[in-house]
C-alpha cells in the first residue's frame, strides 16, 4: 500500500528505533528500581513508570551540536543523569529533595547499553531482510545516543542497515528535520525517494518537515 503523499515505491526507508524496531523486555521502572535498591534506595517500579514519560517530554532535546568523542559521551551521560534524578524525585513528594547515590546514574546509563534488556520486535527481521533483498536502502533515525550503535549490533540489526543517525551526535532531535536530512545525505537519496517508519508524533512532524512521507505504526 502506498501511503498518502507518496508518488510511488521508495528507494530507501528511514526507520525509528525504540518503539519501532526494538523495545525493552521489562519496563524502565523495573530496571531503575532494581539498581536503586542496591544502593539502599527503595522506589516502586510502578511509581517510576508513572512519571518517566512526563520527565522525557519535559526534557530538552537529546542533541549536542559540535560535540564528538569523549565530550559527546560526557554530555550524553549528563543529560541522562538529570533525567534519572528528575524521575526519582518526581515519584513522590517525599522524594522531591532526594539526593541520589553518586554512582547510580552512571550504572543506569551503562545498564541500558546492555542488549539483554532489549528485544527486537517479532515482526521486524523478516521485513528488513525482504526490503534489503529488494534493494531498498535502510537507515535508522533515532532520538537516542551513541549506545544505540552497540545495541543494534548486539541485537543483529546493524548488518541490515547502511546508516544509523542518533540525535545526540546529529546535534538535533526529531521533530527537527536535521536528523532525516543527515540520513538522506548519507544514503545519497532525495526526500522524495524515501519513506520514514516511526511510532511517535515527533516522527511524523520531523519527516514532514524534511519532505518525507511517514508511515506511523502503533504498538501495544
Amino acid at each position: 500500500m502506498i501511503p498518502p503523499g507518496a508518488t510511488g515505491a521508495p528507494a530507501g526507508l528511514l526507520l525509528d528505533a525504540v518503539g519501532t524496531l526494538i523495545g525493552l523486555r521489562r519496563s524502565v521502572g523495573h530496571t531503575y528500581a532494581a539498581l536503586a535498591s542496591q544502593h539502599g534506595l527503595m522506589v516502586e517500579p510502578v511509581a517510576i513508570d508513572r512519571v518517566f514519560p512526563g520527565v522525557l517530554r519535559a526534557a530538552p532535546p537529546l542533541a549536542f551540536p559540535g560535540l564528538e568523542g569523549q565530550e559527546l559521551l560526557a554530555a550524553e551521560r549528563q543529560w541522562w543523569g538529570q533525567r534519572i534524578e528528575d524521575t526519582f524525585r518526581s515519584t513522590s513528594e517525599e522524594n522531591s529533595e532526594l539526593e541520589l547515590p553518586s554512582q547510580l546514574a552512571r550504572e543506569l546509563f551503562d545498564r541500558f547499553a546492555e542488549a539483554d534488556l532489549w528485544q527486537v520486535y517479532p515482526d521486524v527481521i523478516e521485513p528488513l531482510n525482504r526490503w534489503r533483498g529488494a534493494g531498498l536502502r535502510l537507515a535508522v533515525v533515532s532520538n537516542f545516543d551513541q549506545r544505540l550503535h552497540g545495541l543494534l549490533q548486539a541485537l543483529g540489526l546493524a548488518e541490515l542497515l547502511e546508516l544509523v543517525v542518533v540525535s545526540s551526535a546529529a546535534g538535533a532531535a526529531k521533530p527537527s528535520p536535521r536528523p532525516f536530512e543527515l540520513a538522506l545525505d548519507g544514503l545519497g537519496l532525495s526526500a522524495g525517494q524515501a519513506w520514514h517508519v516511526g511510532d511517535s508524533p515527533e516522527d511524523v512532524a520531523g519527516a514532514r518537515a524534511a519532505g518525507i512521507v511517514c508511515l506511523l505504526i502503533r504498538r501495544p
